[in-house]
């Protein structure tokens, strides 16, 4: 098996500039060709800064270098189809940030794009790779809660709760902002990873603020995206699960799922207010007994940890990335399951629009329709 040193471009210098290129410089396995921006300056002066030898402002640029194998994509939501789309064409392997795309007919046509192409791509779903959440699904397959009656998962955080913060994509519908697609494309992908897939939803979204400063105009502009999530859904084995999503208030426990069964609970949760991947906890309980502290093993463990906690994991999702690149196969979290997560996202935008519930379609019904 091939376990050479692969090509990799950045695409996407925010998140990408904090996680990617930390991670990708960290790994042992993995060396950055070329950085997408589309200022050349700023191009320039990111691949000056970490030595790289190819700054760009084309995806078509990127994809025509020989040395890039696989390109990682972190821009924002409305960039992502054509970007990934470009990407697959190519022949490249990719990586992309979550939420897939702008919907799930977009997430889908990339999904059936890399299948064609025989490229692996994986989405960066790194709960699936932090170490509490790692033994939280390890002692839920081993049967801990026995069968499960009720599942409740509260996510809180501040992101957005200033409200000098100003106006930008993610207070735009168009460009695929809001805590839904922020916060609500992980939770849709960990529960169906956790507990299986979704028969129907309900769903009502809501925004705090309802106007932000426009930077370019100096005006209030309308927020036209949600801050709050609220989701009621039923999964395919009948259990309900509820999901409060928040990304506008001060909260101590910031996120904190809950499983309940006729053997025992489980809980998970993290007071980390700084950094959303380190500080997860798990805790459990047989009928009877008091809840109490359950140690993660050290084998679960991250080996090298960073400032910014999010690195750890991402470079736990490269591992994945680069064994399917490896062996020329699909690994998950691939774009399959990032067609899920979006699925759940829209038929969410569609239960708050018509205040009802919805049925959600098995995924492989959805794929091959």
């Amino acid at each position: 098996m091939n376990q050479s040193v692969v090509g990799v471009a950045v695409v996407g210098t925010g998140f990408g500039q904090k996680v990617h290129i930390p991670g990708f410089i960290a790994h042992p396995r993995t060396h950055i060709v070329a950085v997408y921006h589309r200022d050349i300056h700023k191009a320039q002066a990111i691949a000056d800064a970490h030595k790289i030898p190819h700054a760009c402002t084309s995806i078509a640029d990127i994809v025509n270098i020989p040395e890039v194998q696989a390109v990682s994509i972190s821009t924002p939501p409305f960039l992502h189809y054509e970007m990934a789309k470009t990407v697959l064409k190519a022949g490249k392997n990719l990586l992309l940030e979550k939420p897939t795309s702008l919907n799930a007919s977009e997430a889908k046509e990339l999904y059936q794009l890399a299948v064609a192409n025989q490229v692996t791509a994986v989405l960066d779903f790194e709960f699936r790779f932090v170490p509490g959440w790692q033994l939280f699904a390890d002692l839920l397959a081993s049967g801990y809660v026995g069968n499960k009656r009720l599942i409740k998962i509260d996510w809180f955080g501040s992101s957005r709760a200033d409200t000098s913060r100003p106006w930008n994509w993610y207070s735009s519908q168009a460009q695929g902002g809001g805590a839904l697609g922020s916060l609500g494309s992980h939770a849709f992908d960990y529960i169906y990873w956790l507990f299986g897939p979704v028969r129907r939803l309900s769903a009502y979204l809501s925004t705090a603020i309802p106007n932000r400063l426009d930077p370019s105009t100096n005006q209030l502009k309308p927020v036209e995206t949600d801050d709050n999530c609220l989701l009621s859904l039923e999964l395919a084995d009948g259990t309900p699960c509820q999901l409060n999503i928040s990304a506008v208030v001060h909260a101590p426990r910031t996120h904190w799922l809950e499983v309940y069964g006729d053997r025992g609970t489980l809980v998970l949760g993290s007071e980390n207010q700084k950094d959303y991947i380190h500080g997860f906890r798990v805790w459990g309980s047989q009928v009877g007994q008091p809840l109490t502290e359950i140690e993660i093993p050290q084998s679960l463990m991250f080996t090298q940890n960073f400032t910014d906690g999010r690195i750890s994991a991402f470079i736990r999702v490269v591992d994945q990335w680069l064994q399917g690149i490896d062996q020329k196969q699909s690994v998950v979290p691939s774009l399959r399951e990032g067609v899920y997560s979006q699925l759940l996202m829209d038929l969410s935008h569609q239960s708050h629009q018509t205040s009802s519930w919805v049925d959600v379609p098995s995924l492989e019904d959805y794929l091959e329709n």
